[in-house]
């Protein structure tokens, strides 16, 4: 690929965290899912480019065009670029994968399936592609099935992206009702990645909500006092201040919120008292 993927990895200063909104910014991430190099696959051997296929060359080259329209959100043209790439080389298991993505963009699960089915066939340990089909079938509401195929992906030694999937995992989880589960997903991903601001949002709200005030002070503290704080986390802050009865703290913590966000709804919920809500 000759795109860069880790913009997706880092969500963007001021977008909303929710503990049910940050399953959108995951999927945001699964964009840099779409590697033709194997994306956690064992590979046997290392091809170069006269060991490459002409078919396979023209795959690729057209994939590396469908993953550039996805990322700019431009996904007609992207699912050409993957069908064009298919007609080259119909074993490319990596269009599969990105015509899923394509598909669960467009809100087609039936064809998202199949075509995440179809790159798991070609490839059954590509950590991405076990990634994006339990990322599918969470939204789905096949929670099981989800948490078997992200623990499927954790469980291949060369897999790279494991903070991103237990992240995921831990989302899913927690949207599940499997609250103490999404709890260890997410603590585990912010022990790979503690700089991601999702991770750290979302594992202060789970442990507010399990009621250990304390440890969700913890991460909340330091997303706030970072460059990705926002109204969302600033009010999380505020809630989890009041909780603890620290006054200061929140009344610090609700400045900041009414200069930086005036006609934010986080500022009118503060203003009604509406920490419980």
């Amino acid at each position: 690929m000759t795109r860069s993927d880790t913009s997706a990895h880092q969500p963007l200063p001021g977008r909303r965290l929710g503990l049910m909104a940050a399953l959108a910014i995951a999927l945001a991430l699964l964009g840099a899912c779409a590697t033709p190099a194997g994306g956690g696959a064992a590979q046997e051997e290392i091809l170069t480019e006269s060991d490459e296929p002409a078919a396979r060359k023209r795959a690729r080259i057209r994939l590396e065009l469908a993953v550039g329209y996805y990322e700019e959100g431009r996904t007609e043209i992207a699912l050409d670029e993957v069908k064009q790439a298919l007609n080259s080389d119909a074993s490319f298991g990596p269009a599969y994968n990105l015509r899923g993505l394509i598909y669960m963009r467009m809100n087609e699960p039936r064809q998202a399936e199949e075509s995440f089915r179809r790159a798991l066939s070609l490839e059954p340990r590509n950590g991405d592609v076990l990634h994006n089909f339990g990322w599918f079938a969470c939204q789905q509401g096949r929670s099981e099935e989800s948490f078997g195929a992200f623990r499927r992906a954790l469980e291949i030694p060369s897999y790279g992206a494991r903070a991103k999937t237990y992240m995921t995992l831990g989302l899913c989880q927690a949207r599940a009702g499997r609250l103490e589960d999404a709890e260890h997903s997410l603590a585990r991903s912010y022990e790979l990645d503690a700089g991601n601001p999702v991770t750290g949002f979302n594992l202060a709200n789970l442990l507010m909500r399990r009621g250990e005030l304390t440890r969700a002070q913890f991460y909340i503290r330091r997303l706030n006092n970072g460059e990705y704080a926002n109204a969302e986390t600033l009010w999380l802050g505020i809630r989890v201040e009041q909780a603890l009865g620290d006054k200061v703290a929140m009344s610090q913590l609700a400045e900041q919120l009414r200069k930086r966000y005036p006609a934010s709804r986080e500022l009118a919920a503060y203003e009604k008292g509406a920490f419980n809500e």
